[in-house]
């Protein structure tokens, strides 16, 4: 029987999987983004409890799992992990957090 593992980030760390982005259609021609650096979308899955800072204690992690975040295009591990990729670094690293704007 094979055995399960989860993946746990330490400290400030934030676990992101992936959102794949839709490639522009022109007609039947699909254009793909290939070439391009680009930053990635993904879902936050996992956040570390947060971190010590001297001079100032304890600082919680902001970020939740579920919300939707772009990474910078260098800085993160990707990993695969049970076949599926993720993304792993320092919350402090994350660019944006997306937010959705309900309209009134």
């Amino acid at each position: 029987m094979e055995e399960k593992t989860t993946l746990e980030p330490m400290f400030d760390a934030v676990i992101v999987k992936p959102i794949e982005v839709e490639e522009k259609q022109f007609g039947s021609i699909v254009v793909p983004d290939v070439g391009k650096d680009r930053n990635e979308h993904g879902e936050v899955i996992a956040v570390g409890p947060g971190r010590h800072v001297a001079g100032i204690g304890f600082i919680e992690t902001i970020l939740k799992p579920g919300d939707q975040v772009i990474l910078p295009t260098t800085g993160f591990t990707k990993l695969q992990h049970e076949g599926e990729d993720y993304y792993i670094g320092n919350e402090t690293m994350v660019l944006s957090k997306v937010k959705k704007i309900e309209n009134e």
